[in-house]
């Protein structure tokens, strides 16, 4: 499974609410990845129909996944990727190779990254990203290589590109795409407004590649 370069964080909503936002995405370039997070209300529930709706055009993942047992959950649920805000286990991680899992362990400082990288984490979230400079992923990569890093916390379309430019691979936003307000109304039409303005900023980035 390939990941898009961007990932829709959705904690908090209910089913009509997500499947709404994973209409909206169907339009998009470069956001293809939801990631439903564990401490959303009837998460597995969520996770389960949106996989079985749209699964086959949109990469169905969750969150915050911190628990050996949570993961199996999640997999059984239909989620094709794994987040977690801290490392995960090596048995977590040994887990998502055998069932074909995406994993994307948190780390934040280079021995959480390295540990985490070489355990068997496909992808490594810096969490909080907005903790430390936009250009924390280059600075990482010089001495150790170019490890595939996702930067979660404070991201939105006034700096999406700055971190893109920064060395990270991926990005996950929860309320730097869309407006809470206009996920809990519904507002397809204002959600992609939203979306044009994030991708235009993506875009901008790989254009000049």
């Amino acid at each position: 499974m390939m990941l898009s370069p961007i990932t829709m964080i959705l904690r908090g909503y209910n089913q009509n609410e997500v499947a709404c936002v994973a209409e909206v995405l169907l339009n998009s370039t470069y956001v293809k990845n939801m990631e439903i997070t564990m401490n959303t209300e009837n998460a597995l529930e969520i996770i389960e129909f949106i996989s079985n709706e749209y699964g086959e055009k949109l990469n169905v993942g969750a969150g915050t996944v911190q628990t050996f047992s949570e993961l199996e959950a999640v997999v059984k649920a239909g989620a094709t990727f794994a987040l977690s805000p801290r490392m995960m286990t090596p048995e977590m991680l040994a887990y998502c190779k055998r069932h074909n899992i995406l994993s994307i362990p948190g780390a934040f400082t280079a021995s959480e990254i390295a540990d985490s990288y070489y355990q068997g984490g496909d992808v490594i979230k810096i969490f909080p990203a907005n903790e430390v400079s936009i250009s924390y992923a280059n600075k990482v990569k010089e001495p150790m290589g170019n490890i595939p890093l996702m930067a979660v916390g404070g991201i939105n379309a006034s700096n999406v590109f700055e971190a893109l430019e920064g060395g990270y691979d991926y990005i996950g936003t929860a309320g730097g795409l869309f407006r809470k307000v206009d996920i809990k109304n519904k507002d397809k039409n204002a959600m992609m407004e939203s979306l044009k303005i994030f991708e235009t900023e993506v875009a901008r980035f790989f254009n000049k590649k």
